[in-house]
């Protein structure tokens, strides 16, 4: 039995059926801390939970139909953060659509007082402007959806993306500058 996710991720890749149930308790607790405080920066009512999404998450990374060849830990959490990035923009979008009640007003019990539904649309909006931000400077839209969307801090993001932190913050102040300009000018 192997205990480093690097050697795991290998083996997965090499196509060993019991590398992915190995690997699951090795990075299992990790994952559901980035779950936890990406969805903690969502809207009270959200029903997606961490653990939900972290096994999400590893279904699409670990999955039948993907042959991925993993680079080692830093891809793997990348690839983790792209994966709850989707699912989060994906629940987000039914939210929205009409056969969920995406056109009718949340309203408290007792107080009626409508709730504002921006977070599901807030949520669209980084996620347009995140994929034109991809296009122009992936290595900027990575650092963004590993700290947005995954939940990195500065010095995890960098250690994944293999840049300097000092580097990653310079490339956050930016993205974030960037990404307002853009979701501004959508508006």
């Amino acid at each position: 039995m192997m205990s480093d996710p690097t050697q795991l991720l290998q083996a997965i890749s090499d196509g060993d059926p019991r590398a992915a149930e190995q690997l699951l308790p090795l990075v299992y607790q990790e994952l559901r801390k980035l779950a936890a405080a990406k969805l903690s920066q969502e809207k009270s009512g959200q029903t997606l939970q961490p653990t939900a999404l972290v096994h999400e998450a590893y279904l699409r990374l670990i999955g039948p139909d993907d042959q991925v060849q993993w680079s080692g830990r830093g891809h793997f959490f990348a690839a983790a953060a792209e994966a709850m990035r989707r699912i989060l923009v994906e629940n987000a979008r039914r939210k929205k659509s009409a056969r969920h009640g995406g056109h009718l007003k949340r309203q408290q019990m007792f107080d009626a007082k409508a709730i504002d539904q921006q977070p599901a649309q807030h949520l669209l909006d980084v996620n347009s402007a995140l994929d034109k931000l991809l296009k122009e400077q992936p290595v900027v839209g990575n650092l963004v959806k590993l700290r947005f969307f995954a939940g990195l801090t500065n010095e995890q993001a960098a250690l994944a993306l293999d840049i300097s932190p000092r580097t990653a913050k310079r490339y956050w102040v930016y993205a974030k500058a960037w990404l307002r300009h853009e979701i501004e000018a959508q508006e």
